[in-house]
């Protein structure tokens, strides 16, 4: 895949409120992370299913963005650097309202001793 094909895209939106992957499946997530080339919305490194990482393994795409309320940085896989970026298409976060982490239903009692620090 070239770099061009890698590009951020400001102008697509993202996939929806929550990790589509953990929505489908019943999972659940701690933090939230939006592929900044497709939109994909993944949980993060610290959820039980790291989506957004596996995301970057099937496809390729790079670059990632918080998808978390009030945080703009983006990360680069590649590089392992958290650099800033262009403001990507609304919306540009989970609702405000969603609990951390979420589903609040899907989320054991326990949910601290399956993360991953």
């Amino acid at each position: 895949m070239s770099d061009s094909e890698n590009a951020i895209d400001t102008s697509v939106p993202p996939s929806g409120p929550g990790c589509r992957e953990c929505l489908a499946g019943g999972g659940w997530w701690v933090h939230l992370r939006r592929c900044a080339v497709c939109g994909h919305v993944g949980c993060c490194d610290s959820s039980p299913a790291r989506h957004a990482g596996h995301h970057f393994e099937e496809t390729g795409h790079p670059i990632i963005q918080s998808f978390e309320p009030g945080e703009v940085w983006f990360y680069d896989f590649r590089s392992g650097r958290t650099e800033s970026g262009p403001e990507l298409a609304p919306p540009t976060s989970h609702p405000e309202d969603q609990p951390v982490p979420a589903p609040a239903d899907r989320v054991p009692a326990d949910w601290r001793a399956h993360i991953h620090r």
